[in-house]
């Protein structure tokens, strides 16, 4: 079964809500989808403001472990829904982009970034495979053999 990491927001219940929704849907499609939310790592957001050696050691933390999550998957999904794309998830698809993996967006999102599109980096690293939907992504992922 192919591999697909999740790059994008993970940061509230709608969000985390959403991602879940995602890997039931590509499940059913026969991908499975891993979750960077899923390392489910307890965070103490009061002492990560307070302690400087605390919040260094939670940030390698996470960094290490979703480094190697993306490492083990075949291929990576950005979703690109909010404002502008989510920083973390742009360095997710360029580390993985580098390393050979195929990246594709999904952006039900309306709004654009540079003439009427998104940031021109982005789309290349996407090879311009930005799915409107959930349908959508699932036809560029078997286009590309997945």
């Amino acid at each position: 079964m192919t591999r697909i990491y999740l790059a994008g927001p993970l940061f509230c219940q709608s969000e985390r809500d959403y991602n879940i929704r995602l890997k039931d849907a590509l499940a059913q499609a026969g991908y499975e989808l891993v979750l960077p939310q899923e390392n489910d790592f307890k965070i103490n957001t009061a002492k990560m403001a307070a302690d400087q050696d605390y919040r260094d050691a939670a940030t390698m933390m996470v960094f290490q472990a979703d480094m190697e999550m993306l490492d083990s998957c075949d291929a990576v999904v950005f979703n690109m829904d909010g404002r502008v794309p989510d920083e973390g998830g742009c360095v997710e698809i360029g580390y993985a982009y580098a390393k050979g993996k195929e990246c594709f967006g999904l952006k039900t999102d309306v709004r654009t970034a540079e003439f009427g599109t998104d940031n021109m980096m982005i789309g290349g690293v996407l090879k311009l495979r930005v799915a409107a939907s959930v349908s959508e992504l699932i036809g560029f992922l078997k286009d590309a053999g997945l």
